[in-house]
């Protein structure tokens, strides 16, 4: 069960996703959903609550009852009291100075528009991908579920499709506030689940579903750049995974032409 603290001034929200969230199924059964209409009420429950009844996920709209800091707040009380929850804010508002703030200031884990196509499936498969994410930090490597794989300090979600390289979560190397995007993810997988053998390009294109005869080696090897420079910047942004790379462990171009392959540095060298 998954408690999700929920903050929604506007009825006609509450009603389209209240369900929605207590039915979705995040750990195998239904959950609790806390619904605040009020960004005072939301704080004070928050004071009253002993810090270790803490939620799994917090949701908050940005804009409430016409003021653009309600949902600031609440984030900060939140923040004050459990550093590490994960916040979702969900609003109206993305592409202004509000999703700025959100996400530069308040470090909120993710900030979904309400406006968009198949908006219920989006916030249940975005709640979900945040709270595999705080297991894989909080419980670690023995207790993950089982359907994630495994490599080295290597796991990827088969659920979400979200990476993690020693327990931090690989994002857009360009745009760190992003997540990798979906194609990196796939070729990742690829390469984990056929190591230590190599991938050529016209393997890759049929794993991926595209034209064999069309797809690039080019391609190919932007995408690989780009998972690279993602593990790179999950360690620090130093290069040393990169280095790694050149020195035959990690993401490995192999001595067939237009071929990579997976090869988990060992311990001993993360």
């Amino acid at each position: 069960m998954a408690r999700i603290f929920w903050v929604e001034d506007q009825l006609h929200w509450i009603h389209k996703f209240r369900d929605v969230l207590v039915a979705a199924d995040f750990d195998g059964g239904s959950n609790e959903v806390k619904v605040f209409n009020f960004a005072e009420a939301a704080r004070q429950q928050i004071a009253l609550t002993d810090t270790g009844e803490k939620p799994d996920v917090a949701v908050i709209d940005a804009r409430m009852n016409g003021n653009d800091q309600a949902g600031f707040t609440v984030a900060r009380a939140l923040r004050q009291k459990w550093p590490a929850l994960p916040i979702i804010f969900l609003s109206e508002h993305n592409g202004t100075e509000i999703e700025r703030t959100a996400l530069e200031q308040y470090e909120v884990t993710d900030f979904i528009s309400k406006h968009q196509r198949n908006i219920e499936q989006v916030l249940t498969w975005r709640i979900k991908a945040v709270l595999r994410q705080a297991q894989v930090k909080d419980q670690g490597a023995a207790t993950l579920p089982e359907n994630i794989l495994r490599s080295g300090e290597l796991r990827l979600d088969l659920d979400t499709w979200e990476v993690y390289w020693r327990g931090v979560r690989l994002t857009n190397p360009d745009n760190p506030r992003r997540p990798l995007a979906p194609t990196p993810r796939k070729i990742l997988r690829c390469l984990v689940e056929r190591s230590p053998r190599p991938v050529t390009t016209f393997q890759m294109a049929e794993y991926l579903g595209m034209d064999p005869e069309k797809y690039a080696y080019a391609t190919y090897r932007q995408h690989i750049k780009t998972l690279r420079k993602s593990f790179d910047h999950a360690e620090g942004g130093q290069g040393t995974f990169l280095s790694r790379c050149k020195a035959g462990l990690g993401i490995v171009a192999s001595g067939e032409e237009g071929a990579y392959c997976w090869k988990p540095p060992p311990e001993s060298s993360l």
